[in-house]
């Protein structure tokens, strides 16, 4: 199934259930309000919000609406916890989450210091993917069963917040793109309206050996999210948006795309605060 989370004013959002073509979406408010609950309650939550997904993908759901993804907040907006695992057997750094980006969301250039440094930033697409918890000295092969979710990142290598493509999706979605620990599709990651040649995202770390690292000496809650850097990568300055899919072989996108423009710093002039 495909999840997102739209915006409603509050922190952690509303669930919402979207099709597999991604034109309509249904809030899953009378089966959970949020993400983190499925998380936590995976055997109970799961099997209403699949029977919700095939009434919604058959034309039948009698409360569904356009979905826009333009409303939506990061899939999991206050995750237990992020890391991006870099460097095979070393273990991931975990960072705070509790302000994960949404898709569409402006990205400051990197606090003023040297000029021409300033001016640039780099963004990394990255495949993700959510856990519902690693018992401690798990090893790869049970930690990777734990994966619930597969996501999209936007990282950013200044520090900004990391970001999400709109949608959540279980890995059954992805068929036979999912496999091995890895998923197999097509990275974009550019800068919005140029060319540049897609990513095989098969480069990444496969997710259960990243996950037994983490859980080597302790429990991982459910809710964390595992970023796997896959080589897709693109420098931009200020004024330039970074425009990130994930799409597979038949072309469709999976995850929805990230449009996240580079602005000066709030305050600085040509920042969207400045009058």
């Amino acid at each position: 199934m495909k999840l997102a989370t739209l915006h409603d004013g509050s922190r952690d959002g509303q669930l919402a259930v979207v099709s597999r073509d991604l034109t309509t979406a249904h809030f899953a408010s009378g089966i959970a309000t949020r993400l983190q609950a499925l998380l936590d309650d995976w055997n109970f939550v799961s099997p209403q919000l699949e029977d919700l997904y095939a009434t919604l993908n058959g034309g039948k759901a009698r409360h569904a609406f356009p979905f826009d993804p333009r409303q939506c907040l990061a899939p999991l907006p206050r995750a237990y916890g992020l890391a991006v695992a870099r460097g095979g057997e070393v273990p991931p750094a975990v960072w705070p989450s509790d302000a994960l980006g949404a898709p569409h969301d402006d990205v400051p250039v990197p606090p003023p210091g040297d000029e021409a440094a300033a001016a640039e930033a780099s963004c990394e697409a990255m495949p993700a993917a959510v856990t519902a918890g690693v018992a401690a000295g798990a090893g790869a092969e049970q930690a990777l069963d734990s994966v619930r979710l597969l996501l999209l990142a936007a990282v950013w290598g200044h520090g900004a917040p990391a970001a999400f493509a709109p949608l959540a999706v279980t890995p059954d979605e992805l068929g036979t793109a999912w496999r091995g620990g890895r998923v197999h599709l097509s990275m974009h990651c550019r800068e919005a309206g140029a060319d540049a040649p897609a990513v095989d995202t098969t480069l990444a770390s496969p997710f259960g050996r990243c996950l037994a690292v983490l859980a080597r000496r302790r429990r991982v809650g459910a809710g964390l999210i595992v970023a796997v850097p896959c080589g897709a990568a693109v420098s931009l300055r200020a004024g330039q948006t970074a425009w990130i899919d994930a799409r597979a072989a038949d072309g469709r996108s999976v995850f929805g795309h990230l449009a996240q423009r580079l602005v000066p710093p709030p305050g600085a002039p040509g920042s969207p605060s400045t009058p």
